[in-house]
């Protein structure tokens, strides 16, 4: 049910008079249902992100001081569930549309803030293994840590001469690489990679790939799909299979790895501003890299809440761009050794 409120003075909104906090919305006042039809989330978890972002949304610092934690982050759900600033979202909450940017604004920056609380590969050995066995259940892959892949997402040209956020598609585009478990749930999250750079090179150059040569489980690997390059941390599956060990590896491979092209629909699907359909995001490429982010977060700690239910796939306009797979595998005989040892002990 909507709540009828006259949008306020956008300066009044901002400053406040004395720095009072403006309360023009109340959560008790609306249903359950009204709550996620217009803001994507339920009750509890509206006051949850309240809780823990209410310290960082009410710094004296921060221009917006004026408008409470409760409705900064009403405002950044509206925009990042519905991917619009529609005046009906502010007039829903009591805001104008540039306070409701700025809303987003600071909800956005305190999500990333806390990104790696929520975004991280397990660390104790109890907790890694169950993460194999959560993949190993699925299709039979054992020492499985992470699924690997990327995705792009729509956003503004940064300028015309700026080509390297353009894609192949010839649209502008953060071409983003994350990891996943067996539940869907991000391990990592790389954001700000431009859309002109195919994947295997943003592997190449991303911390994760520095973090598993360094110092990651030397007794498990990420699976990835044939964008990238076969790893001794990271297995691929066979160009041509030949054998019916290799057909048994590529298909545990392919079923287990399709676990992230879920991930990234549900995202896509749970925060439209990511998935096309409202149009590219209208922000800077760092400032579109934050917003993403800040959905990943949101989407890791909306499962943490049983909010993990798989989405229907999004309908937006840009699609992971298609890369032309030259696999050189044996450039890394060591890698080749790897998975031609996991065949044979896994899949003869």
């Amino acid at each position: 049910m909507a709540v009828p409120i006259a949008v306020l003075d956008c300066d009044l909104l901002l400053y406040g008079r004395g720095h009072r906090t403006l309360d023009r919305f109340k959560l008790e006042d609306v249903t359950d249902e009204y709550l996620v039809s217009t803001y994507g989330f339920p009750r509890q978890f509206i006051y949850y992100l309240v809780d823990l972002l209410g310290a960082s949304l009410s710094r004296p610092t921060q221009r917006s001081r004026a408008i409470s934690p409760e409705t900064q982050i009403l405002a950044a759900l509206g925009f990042y569930t519905s991917g619009s600033f529609q005046t009906r979202m502010g007039d829903a909450i009591g805001i104008s549309q540039a306070s409701m940017s700025r809303c987003v604004a600071n909800v956005t920056e305190a999500l990333v803030e806390r990104a790696p609380q929520f975004i991280h590969f397990p660390e104790d050995e109890a907790a890694v293994q169950s993460l194999k066995d959560d993949f190993y259940g699925l299709a039979g892959m054992p020492g499985v840590l992470g699924v690997v892949d990327c995705t792009h997402v729509a956003i503004k040209a940064p300028n015309a001469e700026d080509l390297s956020y353009v894609n192949r598609k010839g649209l502008h585009s953060l071409n983003c690489l994350m990891v996943c478990d067996a539940r869907g749930v991000l391990l990592s999250a790389e954001t700000h990679w431009p859309g002109s750079l195919p994947d295997c090179t943003v592997l190449q150059q991303a911390a994760l790939t520095s973090h598993f040569e360094s110092e990651l489980h030397k007794d498990g690997w990420l699976l990835g799909d044939s964008s990238f390059f076969l790893q001794t941390w990271l297995m691929t599956p066979l160009h041509i299979p030949e054998t019916p060990a290799e057909y048994r590896y590529n298909m545990a491979h392919s079923a287990t790895h399709n676990v992230i092209e879920r991930t990234f629909r549900t995202i896509r699907s749970r925060f439209r501003c990511l998935d096309g359909s409202k149009g590219t995001l209208q922000y800077s490429p760092e400032k579109s890299s934050h917003i993403i982010l800040a959905c990943c977060v949101l989407h890791n700690i909306s499962l943490e809440h049983g909010l993990d239910v798989w989405s229907s796939p999004a309908t937006g306009h840009l699609e992971q761009a298609e890369e032309d797979y030259e696999q050189m595998e044996s450039m890394d005989s060591e890698a080749c050794r790897v998975r031609q040892e996991l065949l044979l002990t896994h899949f003869s």
